[in-house]
């Protein structure tokens, strides 16, 4: 691991010590920033999600932590004793630290899983539709006229672009809770 404080942060983030820092940082498992500024941490979250092209994910609890949180791709608020800026910056907000390990590897497998299976069933479901309507007008002759009124086009829509994520969303969950939380890696698989 890497623990780095801010006076030492302050050298490294110039622009000819950036490459050889972000080099150092991917040999380590864990980098840890300490006594940091705001700007510095926000700074150092910007630099690896555009230098390393790697996904960030910022965790903080107070309004130091605001602009950190807010460059990096996903932002963690913890409800401290420090205000509500964080969580009001953040994406997801949780009360304490203890609960961002279930976030991450609960939470965050079920929503791979989730999304995934929506965007294949919205190309299934506009993939049928547009069958329909090219079969439709084959048999029409291209005669150009309308195969349903509006309203049912409407319906259609919201039957089938409404109903299904929310059934989906609220009652898959294709590992438990438990089962994901004993075996971290289960998290990488739905990657």
């Amino acid at each position: 691991g890497l623990v780095i404080d801010g006076r030492t942060l302050e050298h490294v983030l110039h622009d000819s010590l950036q490459n050889i820092f972000l080099e150092l940082t991917e040999k380590c498992r864990a980098v840890v920033c300490c006594r940091a500024t705001p700007l510095q941490k926000s700074v150092l979250v910007r630099l690896v999600r555009n230098k390393l092209k790697a996904m960030t994910l910022a965790v903080g609890d107070g309004a130091n932590d605001v602009s950190m949180i807010q460059v990096a791709d996903a932002g963690v608020g913890i409800l401290g004793q420090e205000g509500m800026q964080a969580v009001m910056a953040s994406d997801f907000a949780i009360s304490q630290f203890r609960h961002l390990r279930k976030l991450l590897l609960v939470h965050g497998h079920w929503c791979y899983t989730r999304l995934t299976n929506m965007v294949l069933y919205f190309f299934y479901k506009n993939v049928a539709y547009v069958n329909l309507l090219f079969w439709y007008q084959f048999f029409c002759g291209f005669s150009g006229t309308s195969m349903t009124d509006y309203w049912i086009l409407i319906l259609f829509n919201l039957l089938f672009t409404s109903v299904p994520p929310i059934i989906y969303g609220v009652l898959d969950k294709d590992v438990s809770a438990e089962i994901l939380m004993q075996l971290p890696q289960l998290y990488m698989m739905s990657q």
